[in-house]
């Protein structure tokens, strides 16, 4: 998972704030920005023009490479061409910030005007990006920005996924998926960082609020996606009554699908976040995994793409603008991965459909 592995240092004035709007059932950015969604961005054609006339640049300054960041950045590509923005440089920090550091300061050399990135440690991102601001290059983030930024000033917007609205599907998934009753196991990522607390606490809100048949009977925190294997283990060990389990991203469901698979479980269902091709090979095969809930990456990439160049000729984003979910199933696998990353689904899943 793209975000859920990042070490980012949050600190507990930016949680609070998350948390407490997040507790109402609403997404908040990693400040406590409420959220507003993608669509409401739109373009005149006499702007696209003025973009257009500009003849403005960009650099594309990535954290790592992954599926997920691929479909972001063909978004992003596929936005900035239909712009008429030239992208000069594209860079992948391999989710190091001394390299996305680095980075940043290769790309200055071609002077862009726009940079578009998600920092790898927003505690220590002011000193990544400053040079570009001082600069004057407009700055558009994923996910986060660098501690001590603020909007409209030192940074253009924030995009990233409904966060509780991801949480939410997944409990609906898993609802649909057990009949609305049965006992539930919770896996969830024991750390502080917004993205991952708020969808799962929205999952478990949905769960305990809206189903009165279905009861979480496991709870199981994971720090450490290195040791989800051993998480996994123990909580089918000491419930392998479990009619399904959540998982709070697709990595370590997949320690959770080999645990079950170990133990001859052919019954507890799986769902999770994000889409990922060996999951998604079991959901189509009628294994464990009954959905996964994914993002629309790629919108995403187009989003942060309009609204920071859209900023150079003086058009103002909103401080969080999120974009909508998808939960995928096996009879939805071909749809949802095309509009979650716009992308055909995986050789293998496909040939596993026939």
């Amino acid at each position: 998972m793209r975000r859920s592995t990042m070490a980012f240092a949050m600190t507990t004035a930016f949680m609070f704030a998350a948390n407490a709007f997040a507790a109402e059932g609403a997404t908040t950015g990693p400040n406590g920005e409420k959220p507003t969604p993608a669509g409401t961005l739109v373009l005149t054609d006499a702007e696209v023009q003025q973009i257009k006339d500009g003849k403005f640049t960009a650099a594309l300054v990535w954290h790592e490479m992954s599926e997920y960041t691929n479909a972001v950045n063909r978004g992003a590509q596929d936005e900035l061409e239909r712009l008429g923005v030239t992208v000069v440089a594209q860079t992948d920090a391999g989710f190091d910030a001394a390299r996305q550091k680095s980075d940043v300061e290769t790309v200055l050399a071609k002077k862009p005007s726009m940079i578009l990135s998600l920092p790898v440690d927003p505690a220590t991102a002011a000193t990544v990006y400053d040079p570009a601001r001082h600069a004057g290059v407009k700055l558009g983030f994923v996910d986060n920005s660098p501690a001590g930024y603020v909007h409209d000033k030192d940074y253009v917007t924030i995009v990233s996924d409904d966060l509780f609205q991801m949480g939410n599907k997944a409990g609906i998934a898993m609802a649909d998926a057990l009949g609305k009753q049965g006992k539930v196991g919770y896996i969830f990522h024991d750390a502080d960082f917004y993205v991952t607390n708020q969808r799962d606490g929205a999952f478990k809100k949905t769960i305990e609020q809206d189903y009165p048949d279905m009861k979480i009977v496991a709870e199981a925190g994971m720090a450490d996606p290195a040791r989800s294997e051993e998480i996994a283990q123990a909580m089918v060990t000491q419930h392998p009554d479990l009619d399904g389990i959540y998982v709070t991203w697709a990595e370590p469901a997949l320690s959770v699908l080999a645990a079950l698979r170990a133990a001859g479980n052919d019954h507890t269902r799986i769902v999770t976040l994000d889409l990922n091709e060996p999951a998604a090979l079991d959901m189509v095969k009628g294994g464990n995994v009954a959905a996964l809930v994914a993002d629309e990456a790629y919108n995403i990439g187009v989003t942060l793409a309009r609204a920071t160049a859209a900023s150079l000729i003086g058009k103002k984003a909103e401080p969080f603008l999120v974009v909508d979910s998808i939960a995928v199933t096996k009879d939805t696998v071909k749809e949802g991965w095309k509009k979650s990353l716009n992308t055909d689904v995986p050789a293998t899943v496909a040939e596993a459909m026939k």
